[in-house]
């Protein structure tokens, strides 16, 4: 035999015996959550999750990896092999400010987004609170002394109430639970006066309830089913900045080829799902359902606004500017 025939035979033999990498997924995908159970993010993801495993053809498990705000789970998804096979979640807000804080050495260009609910935040204090209504919550977040209750610095509900504070020149006391779920709680307890969490951690207890909500961070106040018309911030805050926060899946970008375009098909499936919708109309939420481009274009001015709150509020160890992030 000559050498040549016998070395393509070989190569041959080699490309058989070794799965194409066409054949995405083969094995179970790890989708971590970088907040605890229970929180929005949480939620979601797992209906997502749900949804991607038959649309795939594998298994899409989903473990919960908190801590310092969100990114211990999201560098880990990065730290792990760019093989499609580590996804993490979240609001893509956060992931687009971690280099700010000084968390994550990251930014959202480095990521493909798969982008599925928009959530916005909600100002609700205790059903027994004296507050009635965002006039007299801003007033006592001008006199001080209201403790806030949320998932952390750079989670969604810190983002507001930071931005509410700036914006009448008040104070507050911070405290900081691991997850979405548990802030929400500490308020209905008593534990805190107010939360600003996002609408769909909340909607159990409004319509419970349990909390009274003051103000919705939308630019026209918002009807919810099971709760009524919640007033909007701009009613008393007339150039308060609002930008959806979008929630979705992440990974990083130069992932193959082959897995992009898999997911991709999977993810435009994804916008037929009657689970989605049934979750994101019960939560109060909106389904979004947007990759490639269009979901980078779609996150940005929450980023753009969130990165320079940070900055403005002594909470960067980065100028946004630097990192290609300016002003909006």
């Amino acid at each position: 035999m000559k050498l040549k025939t016998f070395i393509t035979g070989a190569l041959a033999s080699v490309a058989l015996a070794t799965p194409a990498l066409a054949d995405w997924p083969e094995k179970p995908i790890q989708l971590i959550v970088p907040w605890g159970a229970g929180g929005a993010t949480d939620q979601v993801t797992r209906v997502v999750a749900a949804e991607l495993e038959g649309a795939l053809g594998q298994s899409v498990v989903v473990v919960n990896q908190p801590g310092a705000s969100g990114s211990l789970g999201s560098q880990a998804a990065w730290d792990a092999p760019h093989d499609g096979y580590t996804w993490t979640a979240g609001a893509a807000k956060d992931l687009g400010t971690y280099a700010v804080t000084g968390k994550m050495d990251t930014s959202i260009k480095d990521w493909d987004l798969y982008l599925n609910s928009a959530l916005a935040s909600v100002i609700s204090v205790s059903a027994n609170s004296e507050i009635e209504d965002l006039a007299g919550f801003l007033e006592a977040l001008k006199a001080g002394g209201l403790k806030v209750g949320t998932s952390g610095v750079n989670s969604a509900g810190h983002s507001t109430i930071e931005a509410l504070s700036s914006a009448v020149g008040g104070s507050y006391t911070h405290a900081s639970y691991d997850g979405g779920s548990a802030a929400v709680l500490s308020t209905v307890s008593g534990e805190t006066n107010a939360t600003t969490q996002l609408i769909s951690e909340q909607i159990d207890m409004l319509r419970a309830g349990q909390l009274k909500p003051i103000a919705i961070i939308s630019d026209a106040n918002v009807e919810v089913p099971g709760v009524g018309s919640i007033a909007s911030v701009t009613s008393e805050l007339t150039d308060f900045p609002v930008a959806p926060i979008y929630f979705g899946i992440f990974m990083p970008g130069d992932v193959p080829a082959e897995v992009k375009e898999k997911m991709g098909a999977a993810w435009a499936d994804l916008a037929n799902s009657d689970a989605l919708a049934e979750y994101t109309s019960g939560r109060g939420s909106i389904m979004t359902v947007h990759g490639g481009d269009d979901a980078q274009a779609r996150v940005w001015p929450s980023i753009q606004a969130n990165a320079w709150l940070l900055h403005d509020g002594g909470q960067s160890s980065a100028d946004p500017e630097s990192l290609g992030i300016p002003r909006p």
